[in-house]
């Protein structure tokens, strides 16, 4: 099976001056603004890093979802945030992180179950391999 998804970014002007749109296939974003400003000081609009953070995220607890079932375990809740670094190298800009938080209420599961489960839904979502970064997980089994 082969899955092919489209995101798109209109640009013009130049780096501080000039204004961005984000848009994807699904219409969940639709010219949606970002810009020099939203993405280096804090104004308003979107920016590329909460964008992975949200996909990787995303990608994350899914996979979990397909972990524990195949472990005989249901999420009765998953929240999963991913912090995702942005910093200044000898050649420009990288991402050098996505810091993976996550807390779950999985009914029958112990935690150094949870744990195990996590740890690979970390390794093996396809955002975490397509990330060239270092990829951390704080994982939290609720009561």
């Amino acid at each position: 099976m082969k899955i092919v998804r489209q995101g798109s970014a209109a640009w013009s002007g130049g780096l501080k001056d000039g204004r961005g749109a984000i848009s994807t296939e699904s219409g969940a974003l639709d010219a949606y603004p970002y810009g020099f400003s939203s993405r280096f000081e804090g104004q308003k609009g979107s920016n590329p890093e909460e964008l992975i953070g949200a996909a990787h995220a995303a990608c994350f607890t899914m996979a979990l979802s397909l972990i524990l079932g195949e472990a005989g375990l249901t999420a009765e809740k998953m929240e999963t945030s991913a912090k995702v670094t942005l910093e200044k190298q000898d050649q420009g800009f990288a991402i050098t992180a996505s810091a993976l938080t996550l807390k779950a209420k999985i009914p029958g599961a112990s935690d150094a179950q949870f744990q195990e489960l996590a740890a690979a839904a970390k390794a093996n979502c396809p955002v975490s391999k397509l990330l060239k970064a270092d990829i951390s997980l704080e994982a939290t089994l609720e009561g």
